[in-house]
């Protein structure tokens, strides 16, 4: 049996309108249940310690590996990873489950994920908890067209962009590209200024700063000479290593390749969240840093944080028990059984 397989619930399965989706469900059926979404490069197994801790207080929970991950479908054509799919993958899945509302929870990529559907679909959301990802307004320009002007070609966004290649690099070595990425923090270290946070001071003009180029990061990298501490025991490292294996990278990357698309048909979309919400911090996060989410009760005027303390960007996993009192705690205040 694999690690992934151990420590999951049973995979299940829902077939939306453009892809089969694998999802692992715990706790009785009743209550508001919670929708886990993971980021990149991750999969719902991402959300195995939080799974567990819902399981054990008699909370309902779903975690689905989100199309172009895990067990789940991965389209080929570009536009199908944009946010109106991805959104409406999760409005399938309430509709399969019979589930009028649910909270949504989301980190990194899947943070912006669930902040979306509390714009997209009011009526199926109950709450949001952003692990990390705070709301983020629609830009006043073109996403991608701001970051390369302000970061430069190498930042890892603006290079996800060019067909092919990021999918070729992670999927050369996806042990070693795994290896790179789960890793906790420096502690002594402060976080960096993240690039989709704005938190970064502008460039010169003409001469855009470098900012996060992690494939040349990647490429260089020997983990040998890298002193911060492994994130995963083996098993848990064989389950993400397996999983990418089989179905490579480019369907997660292909959700960065429509951040234009998302920002072409977001214009008519007010930036307000009404719903109780939860922003979940984390200190050492150099992508996603807690003053990202500065600011953020002018469009989530309900809001509740909590600050995870030593923690870097893969909060879920570094600080599971944090992280789950945070979620079970608000629930059980705002969601009461």
């Amino acid at each position: 049996m694999s690690a992934l397989e151990s420590r999951m619930p049973p995979v299940a399965f829902v077939q939306t309108p453009g892809a089969r989706i694998a999802y692992y469900e715990v706790g009785p059926r009743q209550g508001v249940p919670v929708i886990f979404c993971h980021g990149f490069p991750e999969l719902a197994f991402s959300w195995r310690h939080q799974l567990r801790a819902f399981e054990a207080a008699g909370r309902w929970a779903i975690a689905p590996d989100q199309r172009g991950y895990g067990k789940s479908d991965c389209p080929k054509a570009v536009e199908a990873y944009d946010v109106e799919a991805l959104t409406g993958d999760l409005v399938a899945l309430l509709d399969h489950l019979g589930i009028a509302q649910a909270v949504f929870c989301g980190h990194d990529w899947g943070g912006i994920v669930v902040w979306q559907m509390a714009l997209r679909h009011p009526e199926r959301v109950a709450g949001v908890i952003g692990v990390n990802t705070p709301f983020m307004p629609r830009s006043p320009a073109d996403p991608i067209e701001l970051m390369r002007r302000r970061f430069g070609e190498d930042m890892y966004i603006v290079n996800f962009q060019k067909p092919g290649e990021a999918d070729a690099i992670l999927d050369g070595d996806v042990a070693k590209a795994m290896n790179f990425f789960m890793r906790r923090p420096l502690t002594d270290t402060p976080p960096a200024a993240g690039g989709l946070s704005g938190d970064a001071p502008a460039a010169e003009e003409g001469s855009p700063q470098t900012t996060f180029a992690l494939l040349k990061m990647l490429q260089m990298w020997d983990p040998s000479f890298d002193p911060r501490p492994a994130l995963l025991d083996d098993q848990e490292m064989a389950a993400f290593v397996e999983s990418f294996e089989a179905t490579g990278f480019t369907g997660g990357i292909n959700w960065y390749r429509n951040f234009t698309r998302n920002w072409e048909r977001s214009a008519h979309i007010v930036d307000k969240v009404d719903h109780p919400s939860l922003m979940i911090m984390a200190e050492l996060d150099a992508v996603l840093p807690p003053s990202a989410a500065d600011g953020m009760e002018s469009y989530v005027p309900n809001l509740d944080r909590v600050l995870i303390k030593g923690s870097g960007h893969w909060t879920q996993q570094e600080k599971p028990e944090e992280v789950n009192h945070a979620v079970l705690d608000w629930m059980n205040r705002r969601f009461p059984t």
